[in-house]
């Protein structure tokens, strides 16, 4: 841990400064309860070519809350680096939650890897995003290093995973579906 707390601590002896105690936190609030990713499915569910990705990416963000937010951080029990040393002052309200992994990432990894899913293009937006939300977590002094990795990891991990096994049953259904219908067409 201790090479982690001279990560952030050379965050903030080097790289505070008052443009970036304004922005880091409006960024990192932009994924406060997942909000932004919720949106953008919300905004895919609004349009019908794209209504299934959606969804997948719902189930996904829903699926990430349960494994990082509900057991991992209660089964880790981390504290974060802002209970520990109390000295940094905080730009945003100091979290309740364990630290382990970090929500914002985690959330944030499954939404950049689900719209790549959709288009590849989105993920010279969506990626860049991800990423400065990440590292405003460690800018902010509310989560470790590998509290960020980890949700990092996790997010592509469960968007893969979601996104394969959804994908592998639909082609396996439009297949049985093809054979069905091509059997039919042959006999009658």
């Amino acid at each position: 841990m201790e090479w982690e707390f001279k990560v952030l601590d050379f965050i903030q002896n080097n790289l505070n400064c008052g443009f970036l105690d304004w922005f880091m936190p409006k960024i990192s609030g932009l994924v406060d309860f997942g909000a932004l990713w919720i949106f953008t499915a919300i905004v895919f569910l609004c349009f019908k070519k794209y209504r299934k990705d959606g969804i997948l990416l719902l189930v996904s963000l829903i699926l990430g809350f349960l494994i990082g937010n509900i057991f991992l951080k209660n089964v880790i029990v981390r504290d974060r680096p802002c209970w520990i040393n109390t000295t940094v002052q905080l730009l945003v309200k100091n979290p309740i939650d364990y630290s382990f992994p970090s929500g914002h990432a985690l959330s944030s990894f499954i939404g950049a890897t689900g719209v790549t899913f959709i288009n590849k293009k989105f993920a010279w937006v969506a990626f860049p995003i991800a990423i400065l939300i990440a590292f405003s977590r460690l800018y902010l002094y509310v989560h470790f290093p590998t509290d960020v990795i980890g949700g990092m990891v996790l997010g592509v991990v469960i968007s893969i995973t979601v996104n394969l096994i959804v994908r592998k049953i639909y082609l396996k259904r439009k297949r049985a579906h093809y054979k069905v219908n091509n059997f039919v067409d042959k006999n009658y």
